[in-house]
């Protein structure tokens, strides 16, 4: 297997990926990309696509749980953590659909509703969160659509609180051996791919 950056990106040049673009203000938006890099072609020119446009106010309430869930997966395969530093992190194409799920359904909540948004978020399989990108996508892909059909079924389905009750963040354990379901889960991203099913 290829070494792998950041969320379990490839290091490689002209894969394709997604990365987050985190200006250094403390107040400015920050932006998610898909890059498709050369799909096998070095003769062709590299795509890349404006999909999220996020407040930072939102980002900032969004990305400690997106990172945890990304991380225990990488952890489950024996890879690296990532972090979202200042700059460009870049991301699997996997867990970058995964993201643009969760920014999208955040980008025009208030920062009250994203507690919910995220757990929601987190009890949907990656299978789940692939299928929600693939069908907003098709119609609503870009950062300045975020206001037309699948984009904004996003927000209402994961922003209502009906019969939620939220969950307190639990407080880090000591380190040593636990179990924890979801690191597991007989099927995740990296089985998936390591078994070519995708």
């Amino acid at each position: 297997m290829s070494a792998l950056i950041d969320f379990g990106a490839p290091a490689g040049f002209g894969a394709h990926h997604f990365f987050v673009g985190i200006p250094p203000g403390p107040r400015d938006a920050v932006s998610i990309f898909e890059d498709f890099g050369f799909e096998g072609d070095v003769n062709q020119r590299e795509k890349t696509e404006h999909r999220a446009l996020v407040a930072r106010e939102l980002w900032t309430a969004i990305r400690d749980d997106a990172r945890r869930d990304f991380n225990l997966r990488l952890k489950a395969k024996k890879h690296k953590p990532g972090t979202w530093n200042p700059g460009k992190t870049k991301l699997d194409r996997f867990l970058g659909k995964e993201l643009c799920v969760l920014a999208w359904a955040a980008e025009h909540a208030g920062p009250e509703e994203c507690p919910v948004i995220c757990q929601k978020w987190l009890a949907l399989r990656p299978e789940e969160r692939w299928w929600l990108y693939a069908k907003t996508a098709a119609e609503a892909a870009r950062a300045d659509q975020g206001r037309r059909g699948w984009r904004k079924a996003l927000y209402c389905a994961l922003s209502d609180a009906t019969g939620i009750t939220l969950r307190t963040k639990a407080k880090p354990k000591a380190r040593g051996k636990k179990n924890n379901p979801a690191t597991t889960e007989p099927e995740n991203l990296f089985d998936f791919i390591e078994k070519g099913e995708i």
